[in-house]
């Protein structure tokens, strides 16, 4: 009898799974705009893949990427602590949003998850896009490592707990930031009408011509890339644009 137990808790596959309102919380949050938007779960202390709440930190978005603010997430870190939770239940797992359709995480969402999850015994990377489609990803970084897609589901065994939609807004506006990197400039900010005809999904060499595409239209063509180009391309981004800052990172 032992040993079928055993067999069995081997045969078990982990799984990310969300109380109905974290969950609701979480599309929430994505559907209130048309950029990224990420936050760290919280889970319980004897199921630490299963998520009770989805919470903020200040951040900058844009259509394709978050980033967190250090003294925010220092500051989100000290209260979990007070509130009596140890890291692993506020620390490991990272939800961020894709407003575009494919859940698949961008070169940026992997380097970000090495490096500021690499040093944490276990991490949990999971995606929600705009259309519905979930990712997950669970590392373990002790002995030799390695990682695992594990599935995403909503454990409606558990109550939902009234949706708060003004409060959730709040959140949202207090901690949410979008950056003006997409944001149509203003015409006389603009190249001339030669240089517009010349610039492509990938820009200019000075890049300049991504300002030019709202979140919709760039979203729309970074779909319609292969994922060699969309790789290039989110590279291109994040080592060319303002917005991102070395020193901008979730936490070290």
């Amino acid at each position: 009898m032992k040993n079928k137990k055993k067999k069995n808790q081997q045969n078990q596959r982990p799984v990310l799974r969300f109380s109905p309102t974290a969950w609701a919380k979480l599309l929430f949050m994505r559907d209130v705009t048309d950029n990224e938007v990420g936050g760290f779960g919280i889970t319980e202390t004897d199921d630490l893949l299963f998520v009770t709440d989805f919470t903020l930190v200040k951040q900058k978005v844009t259509a394709v990427s978050v980033s967190f603010e250090d003294e925010s997430v220092a500051n989100f870190f000290e209260d979990q602590v007070e509130a009596g939770r140890k890291p692993e239940q506020f620390a490991r797992v990272w939800l961020h949003s894709h407003p575009g359709s494919s859940p698949e995480p961008s070169m940026t969402d992997e380097q970000t998850f090495a490096r500021v999850f690499g040093s944490c015994d276990w991490s949990v990377m999971c995606i929600v896009a705009q259309d519905g489609g979930t990712f997950a990803r669970l590392r373990f970084n002790t002995g030799p490592g390695g990682e695992v897609k594990i599935p995403v589901c909503v454990d409606y065994s558990y109550e939902f707990d009234a949706a708060d939609f003004e409060v959730w807004e709040q959140q949202y506006k207090a901690n949410v930031t979008e950056d003006e990197v997409f944001k149509l400039t203003d015409k006389s900010k603009q190249t001339s009408d030669n240089q517009q005809q010349e610039i492509g999904v990938f820009g200019s060499e000075d890049f300049s011509g991504v300002s030019q595409y709202s979140n919709q239209d760039l979203l729309s063509e970074i779909d319609q890339m292969d994922p060699i180009e969309r790789e290039i391309f989110m590279e291109e981004l994040s080592v060319k644009s303002d917005f991102w800052d070395e020193s901008e990172v979730l936490y070290e």
